[in-house]
């Protein structure tokens, strides 16, 4: 049987940890973003904004060369790592001390890129998060998802999971799949959509923040960003989750009356995550 749980306030107040007014940006977290190709370095500069504006200390981008300047001009505040290739990653090679990993965004699927992750993924054993292009290939090669790290967080909207776990004929189908994935795995997944839905074993979260205007190009990159922030901020996995999901909606929910559904797109998520939090606490 499972449980199923509304993402309200209520719930949020439980889960969010103040910050120590004593703290320092080397104990804020330290998360990486690995992403990006030719044409789609923008992916990258959105999730590590967002990782940053929402509240991690310290964020590097890792992408191909052709996205140094890029990412460097467009958020001063990250660094940035280069592979050697210039329009792909062809090896995730990195000496950082990190907390956390978000991986995936405007990635692309070349075969160099899949060998990388796939090489990055049997060495590596933190936190992470994985979304677009790092979910179509974990699609292709499944026997990966049994070297993921204990509660990784899988971020789909419905098209990617439909590729990870088939067709269904029902929600109810749908959802009996998505539990056995997680049970099987050890994940958490987070589906996009309206509303977006947190699986856990065999609990499910939906979230109550957002509306239409959240369905823009990068909104998911964005989302990214904010979860890896959290699992790097120390947040349990399934916490990073909630409180990401529930934020991601409040900035729609907050910025609406001013900005109408058209005229919203992803950078203003970002811009108004510092709103949605002062809704948290207030």
């Amino acid at each position: 049987m499972s449980n199923h749980c509304q993402i309200d306030k209520h719930e949020i107040i439980k889960r969010y940890k103040p910050i120590d007014k004593y703290t320092h940006k080397g104990i804020q977290g330290h998360a990486l973003i690995i992403g990006g190709s030719y044409g789609k370095i923008g992916s990258v500069v959105l999730a590590s904004k967002a990782c940053l504006k929402s509240g991690c200390g310290l964020v590097t981008a890792f992408i191909p060369k052709c996205g140094y300047e890029i990412v460097q001009i467009s958020v001063p505040e990250v660094m940035v790592i280069t592979d050697d290739f210039l329009e792909h990653i062809t090896d995730i090679n990195f000496d950082l001390k990190l907390q956390a990993i978000g991986i995936g965004i405007g990635m692309g699927q070349h075969p160099d890129t899949q060998h990388a992750f796939f090489n990055f993924l049997k060495m590596n054993d933190l936190p992470l998060v994985i979304d677009a292009d790092a979910l179509n290939i974990l699609s292709q090669n499944k026997e990966w998802l049994s070297i993921l790290p204990k509660k990784t967080i899988l971020t789909p909207h419905l098209k990617e999971l439909e590729r990870l776990i088939g067709n269904w004929d029902s929600e109810v189908e749908k959802f009996e799949k998505v539990k056995e994935l997680s049970i099987e795995h050890n994940l958490v997944i987070v589906i996009k959509g309206a509303p977006t839905l947190i699986i856990d074993g065999a609990t499910v979260y939906e979230n109550t923040t957002g509306n239409q205007a959240l369905a823009t190009a990068g909104s998911g990159d964005v989302l990214t960003g904010i979860i890896t922030s959290l699992v790097a901020q120390s947040y349990e996995p399934i916490d990073a989750a909630i409180l990401g999901v529930y934020l991601h909606g409040l900035t729609a929910d907050i910025a609406f009356p001013e900005m109408s559904y058209q005229s919203f797109i992803a950078s203003d998520i970002i811009a108004t995550l510092g709103e949605a939090y002062l809704h948290i606490i207030a």
